[in-house]
């Protein structure tokens, strides 16, 4: 990380030790947040990991005593979600605090029009009726590019730049709560030093924000009472050492996409990047996942999960919405990621992969919770990518047959949820050994979005993770399975 981005260390990517995973007394793996947390049930009638996630929102916010910093994407939060925050900022203000209030999301162009900060903002305040008196709120949506895809897609909220909720998980209502058919999804809840990370990188996503705010075309931004829009809320009332609660090693890493910063120019790496020709899907469109030096120096998520993966030695638990980018416009995978995870095959490493039900695709591959068809885009890409290495197609296979379980997302026994609609699976999730995983909001595909995300370094932790989440979804997601060495499956 030092390597490719010295210059972020610090609001877009730093080490830290000293922090807690934010697991409340009742539960030691409490910290671990899953929608809608129903394993085993095609009805999902008990939606106990929704209720944790609600209650920990509204937890969270409750203790604030200067700022509350939440991001996601568009459209703002509704439902059960905005009920949570603002029964936790009641309380917040009930206990005798003044608050500073930013709620930042990324908005697709054109898709997302009718998101309006001003409307977002007059609902929020009627909503704490006198309470609102107390708070001083910034309310934007922006994108930072258009021809490059690129808008805030990190899931952040972060409470006095001292605890920190961060994963996959959007604040809608629609697809994760007022549904029979929810979105499973997974976000963790931490306290320390990492947090200060947290509120540091929001304020990056602000100052370009803030700079922008009279660019409507980038961004649409509206305030409480006229109030300067806050840029540097957390630099400004935060402390920048934040104590320590814990003994967890986390690395904070985020990155800022496209439009953000051109690149670090402390940075100076230089990389033999991939060739682009087996990943371009519209001649002359960049590809910056695979195809540029400076767009990576600003994205050090994307060199940390690739880090993470090829740190491997043992075992690998991959849980993603998807490996492929919808092509066009995007490039079809980032090169690095499967030749890394096509390297440990190689060598003999178990990798496991379930991604989200193909049936799920939307009418143009990005409209729903799937952008492949069939799992045979995944397998035929880490055939192709170990066929360079082993050198030819039946070494390839072999690795391939001996090492690899690929299946497509189920949460229990039935094929699909009660209703008949499929399962949609959007975690942002690598695991490593037992000993150290990524949660977080950055896909292993191409996407060049902001992000933020926490690579954990804790056997204890990743045991819970395990238990809570990768054992039960390969339970009932085997099923599905195109390759699974340890029942000798093997269709590719």
């Amino acid at each position: 990380m030092r390597e490719v981005s010295p210059g972020l260390e610090g609001d877009v990517w730093e080490r830290t030790a000293g922090n807690r995973l934010d697991a409340g007394a009742d539960d030691p793996a409490g910290w671990l947040l899953q929608t809608p947390g129903c394993w085993g049930d095609a009805g999902c009638r008990d939606r106990v990991g929704t209720r944790r996630l609600l209650a920990k929102m509204t937890e969270n916010i409750s203790r604030a005593t200067r700022t509350v910093d939440i991001s996601s994407l568009a459209p703002f939060p509704d439902g059960a979600f905005q009920d949570a925050i603002v029964a936790g900022l009641k309380s917040s203000v009930a206990s005798g605090h003044r608050l500073k209030v930013r709620v930042l999301v990324g908005a697709a162009p054109v898709y997302h029009m009718t998101v309006l900060p001003s409307k977002y903002r007059d609902d929020l305040r009627d909503k704490l009726g006198p309470a609102a008196d107390a708070i001083t709120l910034n309310v934007a949506s922006m994108t930072t590019s258009k021809t490059a895809f690129s808008w805030n897609h990190s899931k952040l909220l972060v409470v006095d730049g001292e605890s920190a909720v961060t994963g996959g998980i959007n604040n809608w209502k629609g697809d994760y709560l007022d549904t029979d058919h929810p979105v499973s999804d997974v976000d963790l809840a931490l306290t320390g030093p990492a947090a200060g990370t947290a509120g540091r990188y929001l304020d990056r996503l602000w100052g370009w924000t803030c700079r922008n705010k009279a660019d409507v075309a980038s961004v649409w931004y509206a305030a409480s009472g006229g109030s300067d829009c806050m840029a540097t809320m957390e630099r400004d009332t935060n402390p920048r050492a934040v104590p320590a609660t814990g003994d967890v090693p986390v690395i904070a890493v985020g990155g800022l996409g496209v439009g953000v910063e051109d690149s670090d120019p402390a940075s100076a790496w230089r990389p033999a990047l991939p060739s682009t020709s087996d990943t371009r899907c519209v001649v002359g469109l960049h590809d910056n996942t695979n195809g540029d030096r400076a767009y990576d120096t600003v994205n050090p998520e994307e060199s940390a999960l690739r880090s993470l993966i090829s740190s491997a030695t043992r075992h690998i638990e991959i849980s993603q919405q998807d490996l492929n980018a919808t092509c066009p416009p995007l490039p079809r995978y980032d090169t690095r990621v499967y030749d890394a995870l096509a390297t440990k095959l190689a060598y003999g490493v178990k990798v496991r992969i379930v991604v989200s039900d193909p049936a799920n695709r939307g009418a143009v591959g990005s409209g729903g919770y799937s952008q492949i068809k069939s799992l045979s885009e995944v397998s035929g890409v880490l055939r192709d990518r170990l066929a360079r290495i082993t050198g030819d197609e039946t070494s390839a296979r072999a690795a391939l047959c001996s090492n690899l379980q690929l299946a497509t997302f189920r949460s229990s026994p039935s094929a699909r949820w009660a209703d008949g609609h499929p399962y949609a699976q959007h975690h942002k999730l690598v695991s490593v050994d037992g000993s150290a995983f990524y949660i977080g909001s950055k896909n292993l595909y191409p996407a060049w979005l902001q992000d933020f995300g926490y690579i954990v370094e804790s056997p204890g932790a990743a045991q819970q993770l395990d238990a809570q989440l990768l054992s039960p979804q390969w339970t009932h997601s085997k099923e599905t399975a195109t390759v699974d060495y340890e029942r000798g499956l093997c269709h590719i």
